[in-house]
């Protein structure tokens, strides 16, 4: 757990030292990165249940816990489809095409997301979730050391790569309510 607060602080406050610590550590299995998602995944899906079901939303329980374990779940989901979508797109961007590094890039790229997802536990507050645009900036930072992506092609191959996440994240935010609510 120690690692995973100060890998978090790291990419959160230096990103731009952090990214190459990230690249060398070879302890940066697929496990390990697992382990990130599956704690910090955890804070948007229990803020929105919390914050939607029992502090000032009117979404039933029921649908609130279904709501927070899909959302969980399709978490996993999106790191997986961002990461593919990273390693596919790297040889139009002349980036490397190493499945590790992708993975990494975007488990640490969602950081902010995940951990602006606690501003879900008020429903007013809400609108604070947006700071996990920072993520596209480390992205941004991340692609040229991780995928060794050309500095000049690092932005379009980031917004490409944003615009992919972006479509995801708004499927993936109805997609629990859709399947909850059976189209009621």
């Amino acid at each position: 757990m120690q690692k995973l607060i100060g890998r978090v602080k790291a990419i959160m406050f230096s990103p731009q030292a952090a990214w190459p610590i990230i690249a060398q550590d070879p302890g940066e299995t697929r496990m390990v990165l697992a382990r990130h998602v599956a704690v910090l995944a955890l804070i948007p899906a229990i803020a929105r249940f919390v914050g939607g079901s029992l502090i000032g939303g009117f979404t039933p329980i029921d649908l609130g816990v279904g709501d927070a374990i899909a959302g969980y779940i399709l978490a996993f989901v999106s790191v997986v489809i961002v990461a593919v979508s990273i390693r596919s797109l790297a040889p139009t961007f002349g980036a490397d095409k190493t499945t590790k590094n992708a993975l990494k890039l975007t488990v640490y790229s969602y950081t902010p997301a995940w951990l602006a997802g606690i501003f879900l536990l008020v429903p007013g507050l809400s609108f604070l979730s947006i700071l996990g645009l920072y993520g596209f900036y480390l992205l941004w930072l991340g692609l040229p050391v991780l995928m060794r992506a050309p500095r000049d092609k690092a932005l379009p191959y980031a917004l490409l790569v944003v615009l992919i996440a972006l479509v995801l994240a708004i499927v993936t935010t109805f997609l629990p309510y859709a399947i909850m609510r059976g189209g009621r």
